[in-house]
């Protein structure tokens, strides 16, 4: 057998959805302000990554949950590749975190935070509505990556090194997208506790990634100096309402009773994003384990 004969054989991932080993290295000579040295965009970020590490692996459990009960072959295998990606997002997320915790921004206490905030909610939640949550958290990030892959500028600023990291995280949620909704579809099928959870969702999502980034600004000792960066930057958002308007849109159509995360066609993007991430990385980019 040849080596990629044997790699195939034993690979984790589909054709659609490749479980690749980056192994990040994030040098403390990174900038602490990575996204143009500007404090509010770099911590906005920071904070969303301090809640990734845990909230990948809630997204494992609640579709691990249904996962024997899976009747579709093909989405059992897509469902193994899912849980792959995401164990590699929180790994390559938790070296991002610690690298900034290294220069005194407290990301671990958004780590245990979200840990004790999630598990909490795993109590009380049934496994209905839990998956109900991992796919309103899962349209989240897939409109987040999309729009990042469809327009790179926004990212022009960020640090270099930091760039695959994003690249590559976009990618995969693009790439894995329907696979916890097909789940939820096929197990569950309930419009009520979908909707109603993204509202949920919505709501405490925007809540705590406010305050997270507050923290982190203030952790910084540059939120005082906020006031009329935030001032500027409300401005500056202007120039990108219609990236905005397009959000906004993709958000609404989840609450459709005939929503499918594929009724969007990402593939150009993924390409397109693909072909950025090689350009960091070279063969890795689409190489899966």
């Amino acid at each position: 057998m040849t080596a990629a004969a044997h790699q195939n054989a034993n690979r984790i991932g589909t054709d659609d959805i490749p479980v690749r080993h980056m192994d990040f290295e994030f040098d403390d000579s990174i900038p602490t302000f990575w996204f143009g040295n500007d404090p509010l965009r770099s911590m906005i970020l920071t904070a969303l990554s301090g809640t990734f590490p845990e909230g990948e692996r809630m997204f494992m459990r609640s579709v691990r949950h249904f996962q024997k009960a899976i009747k579709n072959p093909e989405l059992k295998k897509q469902v193994k590749a899912f849980i792959g990606q995401e164990a590699h997002h929180g790994k390559e997320h938790e070296s991002f975190n610690n690298m900034m915790s290294r220069k005194g921004i407290p990301v671990d206490q958004i780590d245990k935070f979200t840990k004790i905030g999630l598990g909490r909610q795993e109590k009380f939640y049934s496994p209905e509505r839990l998956l109900a949550k991992t796919c309103a958290l899962e349209h989240f990030t897939a409109l987040f990556a999309e729009t990042l892959l469809a327009h790179p500028e926004l990212i022009d600023e960020v640090d270099e090194s930091l760039k695959p990291l994003w690249i590559w995280h976009a990618i995969e949620e693009s790439e894995h997208k329907s696979v916890a909704y097909d789940v939820y579809q096929e197990q569950v099928g309930g419009y009520w506790i979908r909707v109603s959870e993204m509202a949920i969702t919505t709501l405490l999502f925007s809540f705590f990634s406010t305050l997270h980034t507050a923290q982190l600004l203030h952790a910084a000792k540059d939120l005082p100096k906020q006031k009329t960066s935030l001032r500027q930057r409300a401005k500056g958002l202007w120039k990108h309402r219609d990236v905005f308007a397009e959000l906004g849109k993709h958000y609404i159509s989840y609450y459709s009773p005939s929503f499918h995360p594929t009724q969007k066609d990402s593939s150009d993007l993924r390409n397109k994003g693909l072909a950025m991430l090689t350009q960091y990385v070279g063969e890795k980019a689409n190489i899966s384990a």
